[in-house]
C-alpha cells in the first residue's frame, strides 16, 4: 500500500509478542513511527529502539506510577498522559511532557459526565497537548460495568459519520501528531485519515 509512516499501538501485546512485532517492523518498508503508545510492562530499551530505529518523537501512557521510576526519567520529557475515565491530575502531569488527547474519550464525557469533561477542558487550556488519538464515536452507547458508565467510543468504525463528532472541537485542540486508534483494515483507515484531514482543515 506504500505506507512508510505509521503510529504504533502495542497495547495488546505481551513481551514476546512485541519482540516479534519489532522484528517484523525492522523487515518492513516502514521508515518512520512518530508516535508510540507505551504499555505498563515496557522497558526503556523498547522506547530507545523506536527512537533510534524509527525516529519516534513522542510516546503516550495511561496514568501509571511505573513511569515515575528512575529508569524512565530521561524519557519523561517526551511522554504524554492520555485522558481515560478520570480528570487528568495536575500533580502527575507536572512530571511529564503534557497531555495526549483521546478525542473519543473526551466526547464520551461531553455526552455523559459533564464534570469530567469540564475538568479535562480546563487542563487542555493549561498544559501542552503533544499528541492525540482518534477513534470512532457511535450513535448508540454501550455500558462498562468496570467503570459504571455509558460510553460511545469504538475502535472499529462503521461509517465515516462516526468521526463527525470531531467538528465539536476547535482547531487548537488538534496536536501536531495524531494517531488513528482503530482496528479496521489499513485501507479503511487511510479513507478515514483523508476524511478527518478535511474536518480539521475546515473543508
Amino acid at each position: 500500500m506504500g505506507i512508510k509512516e505509521l503510529c504504533f499501538f502495542p497495547t495488546a501485546l505481551e513481551k514476546e509478542e512485541r519482540k516479534k512485532a519489532y522484528r517484523a517492523l525492522e523487515k518492513s518498508k516502514i521508515k518512520s513511527i512518530p508516535f508510540v503508545h507505551l504499555r505498563h510492562d515496557m522497558e526503556p530499551e523498547e522506547a530507545e529502539f523506536f527512537i533510534r530505529r524509527f525516529r519516534t518523537k513522542v510516546f503516550n501512557i495511561h496514568s501509571s506510577s511505573v513511569f515515575l521510576s528512575e529508569k524512565w526519567r530521561r524519557y519523561r520529557k517526551i511522554i504524554y498522559i492520555e485522558n481515560t475515565v478520570f480528570v487528568w491530575q495536575e500533580e502527575e502531569l507536572k512530571n511529564f511532557a503534557g497531555v495526549c488527547l483521546d478525542f473519543s474519550h473526551l466526547e464520551d464525557f461531553r455526552l455523559t459526565k459533564r464534570e469530567i469533561y469540564g475538568g479535562n477542558i480546563k487542563i487542555l487550556e493549561k498544559y501542552p497537548c503533544g499528541c492525540g488519538h482518534i477513534s470512532a464515536v457511535s450513535s448508540t452507547p454501550k455500558y462498562s460495568a468496570e467503570f459504571d458508565l455509558n460510553y460511545y467510543s469504538e475502535h472499529h468504525f462503521e461509517s465515516l459519520a462516526d468521526f463527525d463528532y470531531l467538528k465539536n472541537y476547535p482547531r487548537k485542540y488538534f496536536p501536531p501528531i495524531i494517531a488513528l486508534e482503530l482496528e479496521n483494515s489499513l485501507e479503511e483507515q487511510l479513507r478515514v485519515k483523508r476524511y478527518i484531514e478535511k474536518i480539521i482543515n475546515g473543508f
